[in-house]
């Protein structure tokens, strides 16, 4: 009997899930949706668990997400996985957030390939460790020609450390006449940025309770919808998902203007 209570529910809830993603998928959806993963290490300790478990868990949701943001149809999904700052942590973990990736794209990268999307990163690739670097060169190449979903990794990315390497790239590139300083603009900038070839983020979600940005795309989200939660990332779900998106729906974008609205 209770058995088949459960798998009721379950059904229940696979249902609503479903219909959910209908309605979403009939309103205009985020092209570019960026999230910061933040709550692993709390969700090991509410769990007496050490922080590993909690990074290792993050790493399933990732493939859950990042299934469920490609049966939707959105065309880039940016995770934050590992800041320039992070290198701060113990030694340890940080040598465990470093054989992540590596484990993620070789159990992963068949069912990626299949889905259609491609692997991207963005960040400081040269300083990682060897067998980190070669995991991600090894997806971005055999994901290249793929055209679906763009799964764009943040990996020993700042975004300060971004602008001040395009800055420096711009004045070289005027210091030795291959651009002029008065041709300086927000576009020239911006293909100089590590995303000159993604969108920028339409959506911003972070979860784990924080309100704040973490030196992350400080450009790129001058004029995203943010969307904040308490759920702890390797409590994230489809549902979760569709909350910020329904919420992003509902939203009137001005970029500074007056859409739909009369100047008095």
């Amino acid at each position: 009997m209770l058995k088949k209570l459960i798998r009721k529910n379950e059904q229940t809830i696979s249902n609503d899930l479903f219909e959910r993603k209908k309605k979403a998928q009939q309103e205009k959806l985020p092209n570019h949706v960026a999230i910061i993963m933040d709550g692993n290490g709390r969700w090991a300790k509410k769990r007496s668990l050490p922080r590993i478990a909690g990074h290792y868990e993050g790493m399933k949701i990732v493939k859950k997400i990042t299934r469920f943001a490609n049966e939707l149809g959105i065309k880039t999904l940016t995770l934050y996985a590992f800041s320039t700052e992070n290198w701060k942590r113990p030694k340890l973990e940080v040598e465990f957030l470093m054989k992540l990736p590596e484990e993620f794209l070789g159990t992963y990268l068949p069912e990626l390939i299949d889905q259609n999307v491609r692997v991207n990163m963005m960040g400081n690739i040269e300083s990682l460790p060897e067998h980190t670097k070669k995991a991600v060169k090894n997806a971005i190449d055999r994901t290249a020609s793929n055209d679906g979903l763009i799964l764009n990794f943040a990996l020993n990315y700042g975004s300060r450390d971004e602008i001040i390497q395009a800055v420096q790239k711009i004045a070289s590139d005027v210091q030795e006449g291959i651009i002029t300083s008065d041709i300086i603009s927000e576009e020239l900038l911006d293909s100089y940025l590590m995303t000159k070839d993604l969108s920028e983020p339409d959506l911003l979600i972070r979860t784990s309770g924080e309100v704040r940005l973490s030196n992350f795309m400080l450009w790129q989200l001058a004029y995203t919808e943010l969307w904040f939660t308490d759920t702890l990332w390797p409590d994230f779900d489809e549902s979760c998902l569709l909350d910020a998106i329904e919420s992003f729906q509902t939203r009137n974008r001005r970029y500074g203007g007056l859409k739909g609205e009369e100047i008095n």
